[in-house]
């Protein structure tokens, strides 16, 4: 098992575009149980992958209770870092 972080980006390789919602739904059947694995921690995440440069910002949204979205994705350089680095 990969450590949450790296289960995170290595997700954005594999999605056009997510937010922590959608690593949340995804990860959770694995994750579920990690102390870290709460959505405060995955924005953070997030926050620190894009400002690596592995992920960008694409759109922002309000979900049904009107909290703010934001949605990243990989691009082409950094899903290339991300899968040298992490592999499968």
């Amino acid at each position: 098992m990969k450590p949450l972080n790296y289960a995170i980006l290595k997700y954005f390789t594999k999605v056009e575009e997510a937010c922590a919602d959608d690593v949340i739904d995804a990860l959770k059947g694995e994750y579920g149980n990690f102390k870290a694995f709460n959505k405060k921690s995955i924005i953070n995440a997030l926050m620190t992958a894009e400002a690596n440069g592995l992920v960008e910002e694409t759109r922002i949204d309000l979900d049904k209770n009107k909290e703010l979205r934001v949605y990243y994705h990989a691009h082409e350089e950094g899903a290339a870092t991300i899968n040298k680095f992490i592999k499968d």
